[in-house]
């Protein structure tokens, strides 16, 4: 069961994110080979690519001023408020084939990518 927690308020809210039980499962692994294991997820939009935004992932110790946290099955999801806006109603899922393995981003607000598919415009 995935909440919301605000660092001021802390209720349940509507999630602007999804992770599937894949993702969280595959970040949950790698977290677990960290040394210290870190607090939880940074998800987030960067300026950079060929279409001017990139998705970044990174492991944080702690929430930043301007985050909001979120928990995902206990996992919890640093995300900051700017990049909140891009990534509403987003889902990010583990994907692996034979050809590749990694997250994948499915962002209803994307209005086009760049060519590799790595970056997008809004």
């Amino acid at each position: 069961m995935a909440t919301a927690i605000d660092s001021l308020t802390p209720e349940t809210k509507s999630l602007p994110l999804n992770l599937t039980p894949s993702a969280i499962a595959k970040v949950r692994e790698i977290m677990a080979t960290q040394d210290p294991i870190p607090a939880g997820l940074r998800v987030g939009v960067v300026g950079g690519g060929c279409s001017g935004f990139q998705y970044s992932m990174a492991f944080e110790n702690q929430a930043g001023m301007m985050d909001k946290v979120f928990t995902y099955d206990g996992l919890k999801v640093f995300i900051d408020s700017t990049s909140l806006m891009y990534l509403n109603s987003c889902v990010v899922d583990y994907v692996e084939t034979l050809e590749a393995a990694g997250f994948k981003f499915e962002n209803p607000n994307v209005k086009s990518t760049c060519g590799c598919g790595s970056s997008f415009s809004v």
